[in-house]
């Protein structure tokens, strides 16, 4: 049996059997480890569809348990905490601007720029992506490559139960200011959330585009351009209005090609 599948084995039995914690240190230790480094990742894409490797988040699980908490010094900051800072910033070719902050166990390729934002334990992060002012991404979220997440925008943490998909957000995707992800979303390659836009796993996004709508849940199709809509809804103290994400146009490569996309996104009047 290979390390990792060893590791994986212990991990699993210690998970159904928490009276057995201090037998998976090893293990939980090697996995995160290897999450840090980005040989490991909570969930990967295989054949068009995202697979979870749920005894990896049951290994930042089990981390959490046997951690105890130290204090930690950055220049002026002071940490009281479980899990230490992400190191080696420099020789991994990542920018983090104070007091930005990236967690032990996160992975961000080279050329990720964390302005004073967070990136949780188990997220990875994939080159060229800004993770701008304020920005959250939250534990085990994947986000792609030329991504930019805006100031303020909140990228939903998912961890418990194991199996649960975690926030995905795929490659040149553009979530604007404000905007929050949850509850394992996942938003596909090139899309666009203008200001103020909020995805769950439940809520209704339509496709307002054509003479019928098509709706969507839990994920927005790639190179799609949402904004904040709404939708009445009646209640026994009258009509009020739903937040209901719509759809109102897309993006093409002959749109990119001729503008910035910031001038492409004024093309369908999207606040950034």
């Amino acid at each position: 049996m290979s390390g990792v599948s060893n590791d994986r084995a212990i991990i699993e039995a210690v998970y159904a059997d928490l009276d057995r914690l201090g037998d998976a240190a090893g293990a939980v230790e090697r996995t995160i480890a290897a999450l840090d480094r980005g040989e490991l990742r909570v969930a990967e894409k295989h054949d068009g569809e995202w697979v979870v490797n749920d005894w990896v988040k049951e290994a930042i699980l089990l981390y959490f348990r046997l951690a105890n908490l130290e204090t930690s010094e950055a220049g002026p900051f002071e940490y009281h905490d479980k899990i230490p800072t992400k190191t080696g910033l420099a020789e991994a070719g990542i920018r983090v601007v104070p007091p930005g902050t990236v967690r032990y166990g996160a992975f961000c390729e080279p050329g990720v720029v964390v302005m004073p934002g967070y990136i949780n334990i188990g997220a990875y992060v994939g080159g060229g992506t800004m993770v701008d002012t304020w920005a959250t991404v939250g534990s085990c979220a994947q986000i792609g490559r030329d991504v930019h997440l805006s100031g303020g925008v909140g990228i939903g943490g998912v961890l418990e139960p194991p199996g649960a998909r975690p926030v995905i957000v795929e490659d040149g995707a553009f979530i604007g200011s404000r905007c929050i992800v949850t509850e394992g979303a996942i938003i596909g390659a090139g899309a666009v959330l203008g200001a103020n836009t909020t995805i769950t796993s439940s809520v209704r996004i339509i496709d307002v585009t054509g003479e019928d709508a098509v709706e969507y849940r839990g994920e927005v199709p790639p190179n799609a351009v949402v904004v904040p809509g709404g939708r009445a809804r009646e209640f026994p103290a009258g009509t009020y209005y739903l937040q209901t994400p719509l759809i109102i146009g897309w993006r093409n490569d002959s749109t990119d090609r001729k503008t910035t996309l910031n001038e492409a996104l004024r093309v369908f009047g999207v606040q950034v």
